[in-house]
């Protein structure tokens, strides 16, 4: 090594942070080659005793200097985090994996128990991963707490190597009676793809202690999505989770709308760029009307969200006292509605907590194409999570969907081919269609309120039949969870094209009769102040779509304003 190289070396370590037992050589910019180059390094660390932190971040470590390093940490058993992010820049990737076994190794013989290790910024691929393998299995990373691996581009091959050397380390620590608790999981920027997330979200599970996830910008869309709620509600101490830039869309969304309703100490959801869209938006909404008490930051940027549907979120924070920030910049609200809801969150006293609005995209072309991905499903179910279908109640059992009672052959008749006619004639048996809707199915329960709906009329009788056939399946419908009686709105608006929907939905043609049931529905007591003012956010910017209905429309129009005057 050059004389004027050593000058350097010996001037950089004397900036050096020594204290409260850590040594710190971060951001020095050293180039570290070989042996000669780390010896002031390794005497530092060898000479330093009771040694728990050690900072190696914003240098660059060759294979050679990496086994010095080891070798002077093979006595450092009170070792606890290491913070070696940044510290490859320059190095051929073949090299990295091997000078982690080095370092790694050496971990494992001293003894030490990391409670910390971040290796963020190395882009070390699958085989990097590898070169961690053994030491996340071994004892020295069975107390590990945080563990951050951003921007390593491990894929979805290193997301599957990872995964099972979590769940190996999970398994040897059970055995030694003290499992695994990891609190801190940091994997942003990794091109983790489902496969990846799958694969994690098993060892997610498992774990069961995560306090925080992280996993911006990973190329995750709803498949992958669904598999990590399913996993996130197994962790009940969660505060943070940060899927931004991933690709909820409408199913995704649902799937982690239910596995909130499941988790009381979230403080920040950044759903940010993850296309949640109207739809989402209304279910998270719902979640926020009946939990998520402490959460703290909501961001729903950049999602294709429109205003009626931002309204809606807005309205769903009135009564988080601890919330700070909203941001919904970056969506499709137009001019008016930036307005309104800047208007909207200041008549609530919470204008401050409003994100800027500056990105925002304008209103919605009617022409867009909807994205495929969910086109080939349009009907959801609110209650599916990954394979399992999950009660109100939150337990769950195998299956497709919720078993149905069998349908007399009349009522199934009714079904295929409605009629004023044919629903007089079942008389008592119209009490067994409100068995035929299922609030998890919301798509399938709009459809048969709507076709009920469809045959109001004036006479007497009909009348009568068709109202209290219509207030038995709202009922069920809506005096559950806010989550399902959201989703279910959330369908019917669909149906009605006061709302755009994911896929090829069918929109429902409207007749008169339909609106003025549901006139007469939003003055009953299964119709909440919430459920009233979904509807009329949704009818007073979207209105139009109810032309054909007009005098209904009016009168539906005129009687919710009444009603939520009242609440």
């Amino acid at each position: 090594m050059a004389s004027d190289d050593i000058a350097r070396l010996a001037d950089a370590l004397s900036k050096t942070h020594v204290g409260d037992g850590e040594l710190s050589y971060k951001g020095l910019g050293l180039k570290l080659d070989d042996a000669e180059s780390v010896e002031e390094l390794v005497r530092e660390i060898e000479h330093y005793t009771g040694l728990r932190a050690l900072r190696l971040e914003g240098n660059t470590v060759g294979v050679d200097a990496a086994r010095a390093i080891a070798k002077a940490l093979q006595s450092k058993d009170l070792l606890q985090r290491c913070y070696w992010s940044d510290m490859f820049t320059g190095r051929l990737r073949s090299e990295i994996p091997t000078a982690l076994r080095s370092l790694g190794g050496a971990l494992m013989s001293a003894g030490a128990r990391l409670t910390e290790l971040d290796l963020s910024d190395n882009a070390f691929g699958p085989d990097g991963v590898k070169g961690i393998e053994q030491l996340l299995k071994s004892p020295s990373c069975h107390n590990l707490q945080e563990l951050r691996l951003n921007n390593c581009g491990m894929g979805i091959g290193g997301g599957k190597i990872l995964a099972e050397a979590l769940i190996e380390g999970h398994r040897q620590s059970s055995e030694h009676g003290a499992p695994l608790k990891l609190r801190v999981f940091v994997a942003g920027r990794n091109r983790l793809e489902n496969e990846g997330a799958r694969a994690l979200a098993r060892a997610f599970q498992l774990i069961g202690s995560l306090e925080e996830v992280h996993m911006p910008q990973n190329g995750i869309n709803h498949a992958g999505v669904m598999a990590l709620a399913s996993a996130m509600r197994h962790n009940p101490e969660l505060r943070v989770l940060n899927f931004n830039d991933n690709t909820f869309t409408k199913r995704g969304t649902l799937a982690m709308a239910q596995a909130l309703r499941h988790l009381r100490n979230v403080q920040v959801i950044n759903f940010g760029d993850c296309l949640v869209r109207s739809e989402g938006a209304i279910a998270l909404a719902a979640v926020l009307r009946e939990g998520l008490p402490i959460l703290k930051e909501l961001n729903l940027s950049f999602g294709e969200i429109t205003e009626a549907a931002a309204l809606v979120v807005a309205q769903a924070v009135m009564d988080k006292s601890d919330m700070e920030k909203v941001d919904l910049n970056g969506n499709s609200l137009g001019e008016e509605g930036c307005e309104a809801l800047r208007e909207a969150m200041e008549n609530m006293d919470k204008g401050g907590m409003l994100a800027s609005l500056s990105d925002d995209e304008g209103e919605p072309d009617d022409e867009d194409e909807e994205d495929d991905d969910d086109a080939s499903d349009a009907s959801d179910n609110c209650d599916e999570d990954n394979g399992e279908i999950v009660k109100e109640n939150g337990t769950t059992r195998e299956g497709d969907s919720p078993a149905k009672p069998q349908s007399p052959a009349e009522i199934t008749s009714f079904l295929s081919c409605p009629s004023a006619e044919r629903l007089l004639q079942l008389g008592e048996m119209r009490t067994s269609l409100q068995q035929q809707v299922d609030a998890s199915d919301p798509h399938n329960a709009a459809d048969v309120l709507l076709k009920i709906a469809a045959l109001y009329s004036e006479e007497p009788e009909t009348k009568t039949a068709v109202l209290e056939t219509i207030d038995a399946v709202l009922k069920k419908l809506l005096c559950g969870s806010a989550f399902q009686s959201y989703c279910f709105l959330s369908s019917l608006l669909v149906k009605m094209g006061l709302l755009k929907g994911e896929g090829r939905v069918k929109k429902a043609s409207l007749v008169p009769g339909q609106l003025l049931c549901l006139e007469h529905a939003i003055q009953q007591e299964y119709f909440t102040g919430h459920h009233a003012s979904l509807l009329h956010t949704f009818m007073s910017k979207n209105g139009g779509a109810l032309e054909s209905c007009s005098s209904a429309s009016e009168r539906l129009s005129s009687t919710l304003e009444k009603c939520l005057n009242q609440h």
